[in-house]
């Protein structure tokens, strides 16, 4: 797979529309858990919708960011280039997930490839908007922070689970 050559055709409206249906999801989802109400629909009103074709790059490994985004529709590969230049396909992401919140708390590149599956439709918060949100609710700010660092810490959690399943792996592929 060759990440820089696909487009990214994203399309996007100014902010979400805020509607019963887009507020129950994404109550739902890790990010927005334990927000008031009123807390919600301001973090709502700050949203980008945004809708990728199949193949599009969403972000690229290594390229700047400022921005996180939670997945409403559709599916999307991670993956991220090995030492040895290979890509290793790392996980696949759906409705309820959210990426790229990394860079809002840690200013630095993006660390995996990000790529559409099919159709899907995202909701992006950029680091500006957040910081908005600081100025506007500090109190629903740290709920926001405590979700994305418990997201982070259960996937820490995953990846060293995954990391003693290979090293098991390879130890008893010697032992063989």
């Amino acid at each position: 797979m060759q990440h820089g050559r696909v487009p990214r055709t994203g399309v996007h409206r100014l902010m979400a529309e805020s509607s019963p249906e887009l507020k129950a999801f994404l109550v739902e989802t890790p990010f927005f858990g334990g927000l008031s109400d009123a807390s919600l629909d301001l973090l709502i009103a700050m949203l980008v919708e945004r809708r990728f074709e199949a193949g599009a790059v969403i972000i690229a490994e290594g390229e700047p960011g400022r921005s996180m985004y939670i997945v409403h529709s559709g599916a999307l590969a991670v993956s991220k280039r090995g030492a040895s230049g290979r890509v290793i396909d790392l996980n696949r992401l759906g409705p309820g997930d959210f990426f790229g919140e990394m860079t809002l708390i840690a200013v630095q590149n993006r660390s995996a490839t990000l790529v559409a599956e099919g159709p899907v439709i995202l909701y992006e918060l950029t680091a500006r908007n957040l910081y908005t949100y600081y100025k506007t609710d500090i109190h629903a700010y740290v709920m926001v922070l405590q979700n994305i660092n418990r997201e982070l810490c259960r996937r820490l959690r995953q990846a060293d689970i995954r990391i003693a399943e290979l090293v098991n792996t390879a130890g008893g592929a010697r032992a063989s």
